[in-house]
């Protein structure tokens, strides 16, 4: 089997869902912060928390927008075609 064809193979059955998953898992946390926040206006403590997971739900989203784009690079390198 060709490099090539193995790195094809590879992204499009491990990598690519497993992105998704993360970057899914990054906006439910992110969203889950939202509602936090949201409904906790009386409780100084649980809106600090709330925050906190939006921040890290954000961190989260961000590294799997790096994670694609580094992604796509090494994927134009070996001419495949590039993360969705």
């Amino acid at each position: 089997m060709k490099l090539d064809a193995f790195i094809a193979k590879v992204n499009s059955e491990i990598i690519n869902p497993l992105i998704g998953f993360l970057f899914a898992l990054a906006v439910v946390y992110f969203l889950y912060g939202v509602l936090q926040f949201i409904l906790n206006q009386d409780n100084e403590e649980a809106k600090s928390t709330g925050r906190q997971h939006m921040i890290w739900g954000v961190i989260g989203i961000t590294i799997m927008l790096g994670v694609i784009g580094i992604l796509n690079i090494i994927l134009s390198t070996f001419s495949l075609p590039p993360v969705n």
